[in-house]
């Protein structure tokens, strides 16, 4: 029997992926100094990146403008018709101007490139057209490289569009490698949501000092067994004489011990004999994410923070992570 052909809706899709895909694999192969010299240019500003474009090259420069700042290149876009109007005293000595048209003959555009030229501000183009007046006009000009457009027409923008966005991320990814830009940094301008939950760190989600349920080695297992209860996060944490954190006995382990018959015995033997030694650990300023995939790879539920010194300084249990949205 022959297959059933795909649903049109679904050749057609496959057509634009298609095409969208051979084109930025094209714009990857078209890269050359010209995109080292514009990440120079960008990471030398003093001042912000504004972004402009009209059209769907202004809802693409948004979304460029938008992730620059999030990962550490102060930006802003601007309107290209509303810069015509004032907002062109947005735009400030120390700025540099990225301006997106796939024609390079967006005449809302003159405007504000004009100036730039006045005030001698760098100008990064991203356009469809080496010749064009924006392209000429640019300090640095990075041209897409020909493709057709997705659309059957060829009339929308669809794989411009696409090319444009891709290399904005790629322009913001590359600034933020220059910059050594980390996970703590991302986390000052994402605190919201569950994203800046899994960026909080272990000190910002642990029981500190006072909540911390330890016993010394030779405490008996009965008084262990209270203790262990009295704080409810189902293990107890046994500290050397200088306060050093050596084993944990845990819900578990009790478990084990009755399981093997040794119930009565268990009362009166000490938590240094049941204690499972060397436990998992985490430091402070341990990323929440990471200690949820210890706990996950670990299968267990709670984790004892230590300082440098492994000394005992809080205790994180897995419902912190799920009250955080870490989960």
């Amino acid at each position: 029997m022959n297959a059933p052909s795909p649903h049109p809706d679904i050749e057609a899709a496959r057509r634009v992926l298609a095409l969208e895909s051979e084109a930025l694999t094209a714009l990857a192969a078209s890269l050359d100094e010209r995109f080292a010299l514009a990440v120079s240019t960008l990471a030398g500003t003093s001042g912000r990146v504004v972004v402009s474009g009209m059209g769907k090259s202004g809802h693409v420069g948004r979304k460029i403008a938008a992730t620059l700042a999030s990962t550490g290149t102060p930006a802003l876009f601007v309107h290209p018709a509303e810069a015509s109007h004032g907002d062109l005293g947005m735009i400030v000595a120390g700025d540099a101007v990225l301006a997106l048209s796939n024609s390079g003959e967006t005449p809302e555009l003159a405007d504000l490139v004009g100036h730039a030229k006045r005030f001698g501000l760098p100008l990064v183009a991203i356009t469809g057209r080496a010749g064009s007046t924006l392209a000429r006009a640019a300090d640095i000009a990075l041209v897409l490289p020909e493709a057709p457009e997705a659309c059957p027409m060829g009339l929308a923008p669809t794989t411009s569009t696409t090319m444009q966005l891709a290399l904005g991320d790629a322009l913001a990814v590359a600034l933020l490698t220059r910059r050594g830009f980390t996970a703590a940094d991302f986390r000052v301008f994402h605190p919201g949501g569950k994203l800046g939950a899994r960026l909080s760190r272990v000190r910002d989600l642990m029981h500190g000092a006072a909540e911390l349920p330890l016993a010394p080695p030779g405490l008996s297992m009965d008084q262990a067994i209270i203790a262990m209860t009295a704080r409810r996060f189902g293990c107890l944490g046994v500290q050397d004489e200088d306060g050093r954190l050596i084993g944990i006995v845990t819900d578990g382990d009790l478990r084990r011990q009755l399981e093997a018959g040794g119930g009565a015995a268990l009362l009166s033997r000490s938590v240094g004999e049941v204690m499972t030694r060397t436990p998992r650990t985490v430091r402070p300023d341990t990323l929440a994410a990471e200690a949820l995939r210890e706990m996950n790879a670990r299968s267990i539920t709670a984790l004892f923070v230590v300082d440098e010194d492994g000394r005992p300084v809080g205790i994180l249990h897995v419902h912190d992570l799920l009250r955080a949205g870490v989960a």
